[in-house]
C-alpha cells in the first residue's frame, strides 16, 4: 500500500480519503492545514508520549526489585509508603481547591442519572445508546427479571397477569416520583386532563385531586382536549405518562395508560477503547465513521430482527406544550462522550519516516475533536452540547504528568480547530493505581476542563495486581472486592471529587452492572451507588438504564452528596491513603487447597477463553459471554486484565505450573466451544489448539502476562486479531 506524504508524516490512503472526503467539507478547514496542523501536534506530543511510557516502565522495575529486595522481611507499610516518595510514585497532594470547570451540560453537571458505555464500532448499539435517553417502563418491567414470569402466554405471547403487575409496578412508582395530595394513589385515577391551564386529575370516587406538588407537572403532547401524554418531572429527570383509550393496554387501564416513558440514560460514553477491537486502519475509520454519523446527526444502521429488515436512526427531539399551550423541545437522545484510547496504543493510520505508528491516542484527541465540530456548527435538532462542549474521556491515565500531558493535547487541538479553551470537557477514569493514589493532583492538572471521574473495580484490580505482582500471591478475585484497598479506592473517588468542588460541575461516577440478564439483583443492588454520592453508573443495556433511573427518583443524589460534605468537613482525620496501599496479599497459601486453586483457575480461564474467541476470530470486543456458570456477563479487555493478570501472579508464585494451566486452558476451550454451539461463524478451538490463534492468543496473556506494560491485554490481541484478519482475506 502506497502510503501519502504529508508534512514529513505517511498518511493511510484510506484515512486521507476520510479526513478530506467526508470530515472536512463543511468545517472550514483546508485539507493543507489540517495535515500540517496533525504533524506539528505529533511532532510536539509523541516524544512527551514516549517520555511518560518509559516512566511507567521505570517506577514498575524500581517496584519490582523493592518487593525482591524485601521478600523474605516483613512487611512494613511505613517503609513501603516512603519508598513510593522517594521514586516519585506517590505525589505530595496539592492544597485545597475547586474545579473551575464552565460549559457544563445539566445532563453532567447537575442532574444524576444513568449512563450507558458502548462499543462505537458498531453503528447499530451506538444509536441505542444514543436513543436511550427516554426509555419504555412497561416494557423494561416486562421483559425482566424484575417481575417474575409465571410463563402464562396466550397465542400472542402476551401474559395478562404479568401484565397487570407491570401496571401495579408503575403505579407505585407514581405515587413515589409525582405524589397526589392526601395520600392518594395513581391506582385510583381514572382520567388525566387539562382545563383552564391546570393539569386535572380525577378519581374513581369522581373527586378531583391535585399533586403534592403543582409545579411537577411541566407539559403535555397532543391536543389540549385530549392529550396523548403528560409530562412530569422529579429530581430533574422527566416521566411521560402516555394516554391511550383505543389501544388494548389502554382499555386496561382505568386511566387510560399505555406507559411511562422515562428519562433514562441521561449520558452515553461512545467507546473507542476496551469495547471494541479496532486493530488497524480499517477498523479505526470505521470507529470515526460512526461518530461523525452521531455528530451530524445521520447514522442509521440496517439489520435483521425476528425475520424482517430494521432500521435504525437518531431520534429527534420531543415535542411539548407547556401549560399555557407553548411549544417547547426535550432532547430526544443522551449526551454523548467519546473514550478515546490511552496513552500505550498506536496506530498504522499515520506512520513516521521510519515507519513507526503515531500513538493512538494522540490521533483520536484531534480527530473526535475536528469530527465534534460538526455537531457544534450543524443541525440543532441533533445538538448534543446546548453549550457547543465537547466531551472526551480518557482512559488508563498513570498519574497527574499523564492527566497534564492530556490537558495540553486537548489545549494544542483547541488552538489548531478555533476552539474556546476548555472547548473540550475531559473525563478522567480512575482505574489506574498511580492514579488512584495521587487523585486530588490528577484533578489539579485538569482543573480548568475536567467534568468526570469514575471508578472502574476491573481495570484497577488488574493495574493492583500487575503493579505488585513480585510482592507475593493474590487473594482469590472472589474475594478481592472485600480487600481494604478496594473499600478505600471507592470512598476517595467521591470524597475528593466532592471536596475538590464537583458537586452541580461535575460527575463522579461509578462502574457497570455486568449480568444483563439479572436486573432484578441490579435494582437491589445497584442503588448503592447512589447512596456512595456517586450522580451516574453505568448500566449495560437501555432497559438496565430505565430500571436503573428509578434508583435517581428514589434517592435525591444532591442531597446525599451534601450530607457527604458536612461530613466530611466534621472528620478529624481523612486520610485513608494507608488503606488504598494496602496491598492484597493472600496471607496463608496452606488456607487454599488444591480443589479451590483448580476452580480458582478453571474460573479465570474459562472467561478469558470466552472473551478471546470472540475478540480474535470475530472482531467482537464487547458481548455478554457465558461464565463457568453459564451465566451471561458484559466482558470487555478490563475483565480480561484481571483474569490473565491473576493466573500470571499465582503461576510467579508457585500455587500453579505451566502444566496445569495448559490442562485448564484445553478443559476449558471445550466447554467455552460448547457454549458457542449455536452462535453463527463460531470457530472452535479445541478442534485444533495449535492452529486456533484464539487460543493461542489466550496462552500468550496467561505466559507473556507479567511482561507486558501494566499488564494491558491490548498488545498480544491486536497480534493476534491481525493475523486473523489476513487468513480471513486469504480465503
Amino acid at each position: 500500500m502506497q502510503m501519502i506524504e504529508q508534512f514529513g508524516y505517511k498518511i493511510s490512503p484510506s484515512f486521507y480519503q476520510f479526513i478530506n472526503q467526508q470530515v472536512l467539507p463543511g468545517l472550514n478547514i483546508s485539507s493543507e492545514q489540517f495535515w500540517k496542523d496533525l504533524a506539528a501536534i505529533l511532532g510536539e506530543f509523541i516524544p512527551q508520549n514516549q517520555a511518560l511510557l518509559k516512566t511507567r516502565e521505570s517506577l514498575q522495575s524500581q517496584i519490582d526489585a523493592w518487593h525482591l529486595a524485601h521478600k523474605n522481611i516483613a512487611f512494613d507499610p511505613n517503609a513501603y509508603e516512603m519508598f513510593l516518595r522517594e521514586i516519585g510514585y506517590l505525589l505530595e497532594q496539592p492544597a485545597d481547591f475547586s474545579i473551575t470547570t464552565q460549559q457544563v451540560d445539566p445532563e453532567v453537571a447537575k442532574i444524576a442519572g444513568p449512563q450507558l458505555v458502548v462499543p462505537l464500532m458498531n453503528a447499530r448499539f451506538a444509536l441505542n445508546a444514543a436513543n436511550a435517553r427516554w426509555g419504555s417502563l412497561y416494557d423494561a418491567l416486562y421483559s425482566s427479571d424484575v417481575i417474575q414470569k409465571d410463563q402464562k402466554t396466550d397465542q400472542a405471547g402476551y401474559d395478562p397477569t404479568r401484565g397487570a403487575l407491570v401496571q401495579a409496578y408503575a403505579k407505585d412508582f407514581l405515587d413515589q416520583a409525582i405524589p397526589l395530595e392526601d395520600k392518594v394513589s395513581h391506582k385510583e385515577v381514572v382520567s388525566y386532563s387539562i382545563a383552564n391551564n391546570q393539569l386535572v386529575i380525577t378519581l374513581l370516587s369522581g373527586d378531583e385531586v391535585k399533586l403534592r406538588d403543582p409545579n411537577q407537572w411541566r407539559g403535555y403532547q397532543g391536543k389540549v382536549d385530549s392529550p396523548s401524554a403528560f409530562l412530569f418531572v422529579h429530581h430533574g429527570l422527566h416521566l411521560d405518562i402516555q394516554i391511550d383509550p383505543n389501544s388494548a393496554v389502554g382499555k386496561s387501564d382505568p386511566a387510560s395508560v399505555t406507559d411511562i416513558i422515562l428519562e433514562s440514560a441521561l449520558t452515553t460514553i461512545q467507546d473507542c477503547e476496551d469495547s471494541i477491537a479496532a486493530v488497524d486502519a480499517e477498523d479505526k475509520i470505521q470507529v470515526y465513521q460512526n461518530w461523525l454519523g452521531l455528530m451530524k446527526g445521520d447514522l442509521s444502521a440496517t439489520f435483521n430482527k425476528g425475520g424482517q429488515t430494521v432500521s435504525r436512526h437518531l431520534n429527534a427531539n420531543r415535542e411539548y406544550r407547556d401549560a399555557t399551550h407553548n411549544c417547547f423541545n426535550l432532547s430526544g437522545r443522551s449526551l454523548q462522550f467519546i473514550r478515546n484510547v490511552g496513552l500505550l496504543m498506536t496506530s498504522d493510520l499515520v506512520l513516521t519516516q521510519d515507519n513507526q505508528e503515531v500513538p493512538e491516542g494522540i490521533l483520536d484527541a484531534l480527530v473526535t475533536a475536528l469530527i465534534a465540530l460538526h455537531n457544534i456548527k450543524g443541525n440543532d435538532q441533533f445538538k448534543n452540547s446546548r453549550y457547543a462542549s465537547i466531551y472526551i474521556v480518557k482512559p488508563k491515565m498513570h498519574g497527574p504528568f499523564e492527566v497534564a500531558f492530556s490537558d495540553q493535547l486537548f489545549a494544542r487541538v483547541e488552538a489548531c480547530l478555533g476552539l474556546a479553551k476548555n472547548t473540550i470537557k475531559m473525563g478522567i477514569m480512575d482505574e489506574e493505581r498511580r492514579t488512584s493514589v495521587n487523585l486530588k493532583a490528577c484533578i489539579f492538572a485538569a482543573k480548568d476542563r475536567v467534568a468526570f471521574i469514575n471508578t472502574g473495580f476491573l481495570d484497577r484490580t488488574g493495574d493492583e495486581i500487575h503493579t505488585s505482582m513480585q510482592a507475593g500471591a493474590m487473594v482469590r478475585k472472589e474475594v478481592m472486592k472485600n480487600e481494604k484497598w478496594i473499600t478505600a479506592y471507592e470512598d476517595r473517588n467521591v470524597r475528593i471529587g466532592l471536596e475538590c468542588g464537583f458537586k452541580n460541575r461535575a460527575q463522579i461516577g461509578k462502574g457497570m452492572w455486568a449480568i444483563p440478564d439479572q436486573m432484578a439483583a441490579m435494582m437491589q443492588e445497584k442503588v448503592a451507588h447512589l447512596k456512595a454520592g456517586a450522580n451516574c453508573a453505568w448500566v449495560p443495556s437501555p432497559t438496565a438504564a430505565t430500571l436503573h433511573a428509578l434508583h435517581y427518583h428514589q434517592l435525591n443524589v444532591a442531597q446525599i452528596q451534601e450530607q457527604l460534605l458536612n461530613h466530611y468537613s466534621n472528620q478529624n482525620s481523612r486520610d485513608d491513603l494507608s488503606d488504598l496501599l494496602t496491598i492484597p496479599l493472600l496471607m496463608n497459601k496452606q488456607d487454599l487447597n488444591l480443589q479451590t486453586i483448580q476452580n480458582e483457575l478453571d474460573n479465570n480461564v474459562q472467561g478469558l477463553l470466552g472473551y478471546v474467541v470472540r475478540w480474535i476470530d470475530q472482531g467482537i470486543g464487547c458481548s455478554s459471554v457465558p461464565d463457568i456458570n453459564n451465566i451471561g456477563r458484559m466482558e470487555d479487555r478490563a475483565t480480561l486484565r484481571i483474569s490473565s493478570q491473576h493466573i500470571c501472579n499465582w503461576l510467579l508464585h508457585g500455587l500453579l505450573d505451566q502444566a496445569m494451566v495448559l490442562d485448564s486452558l484445553k478443559k476449558m476451550a471445550r466447554v467455552v466451544d460448547q457454549q458457542n454451539v449455536n452462535v453463527p461463524h463460531y470457530t472452535p478451538m479445541a478442534t485444533d489448539f495449535e492452529h486456533s490463534l484464539a487460543f493461542q492468543a489466550a496462552k500468550d496473556l496467561i505466559f507473556k502476562g507479567q511482561e507486558q506494560p501494566s499488564g494491558y491485554t491490548e498488545p498480544l490481541l491486536h497480534q493476534r486479531r491481525k493475523q486473523q484478519k489476513q487468513l480471513n482475506n486469504a480465503i
